[in-house]
């Protein structure tokens, strides 16, 4: 099987931003791209009436913990926002927007524009919330500020955003970040990907 791994994420998500960091790596072992789908985590948690681990007492204080720590076992720079958690739609558009820009032929931004956003939100300390901080960001790459700015404000995109959002929350059962399907099998965590590993080298179990 070849088909690339779908890589489900929020920008809002220290676990997502580990798996942000490692998930290229891990296809490209095993003969894999990845499909990089951002999502509304919001959404998913409004479906599973949870909301973000940072909310809840006690196991709020051990995530923060366990953030930093497990973004130090893979070297991963870390720093835990000023604000957290943040509305992320502008940064998930801008990913949906350069997606399909791209796809003429021109080189594939959207997943350097993604690890930069992830950077200035965990390393940074940067809100991107705000869309000119994602402009910010994307200027930094390179991309046209002026022709991003028209594209995260267009209706065809937030529609795509919430249309692949409602897909993957319910008709597909992603109800967190990351989630990765490997051949129509779900994943979810980072603390999976070694599972993810094992699952690709014996092609299941």
């Amino acid at each position: 099987m070849t088909a690339p791994l779908e890589f489900y994420f929020d920008f809002s998500s220290p676990y997502a931003y580990i798996g942000a960091m490692r998930i290229d790596e891990l296809a490209a072992r095993h003969g894999r791209s990845v499909d990089w789908r951002p999502m509304l985590l919001g959404v998913a948690l409004k479906a599973t009436g949870s909301q973000p681990l940072t909310g809840y007492p006690l196991k709020g204080q051990y995530s923060t913990r366990d953030f930093a720590r497990s973004a130090r076992e893979y070297g991963i720079p870390f720093k835990m926002p000023t604000r957290f958690p943040i509305p992320t739609q502008a940064a998930a558009r801008a990913v949906l927007w350069l997606k399909q820009h791209d796809q003429a032929g021109a080189a594939n931004r959207a997943v350097p524009f993604a690890k930069a956003a992830y950077t200035a939100l965990f390393v940074n300390d940067t809100d991107i919330s705000s869309p000119d901080a994602v402009l910010d960001v994307a200027e930094g790459l390179g991309i046209d500020r002026a022709a991003l700015a028209a594209g995260i404000e267009d209706p065809a995109i937030k529609d795509a955003l919430r249309a692949q959002t409602d897909e993957a929350v319910h008709q597909r059962g992603v109800f967190g970040a990351p989630f990765v399907f490997v051949d129509g099998e779900p994943f979810w965590g980072a603390d999976r990907f070694e599972m993810i590993e094992r699952w690709l080298k014996r092609g299941g179990w």
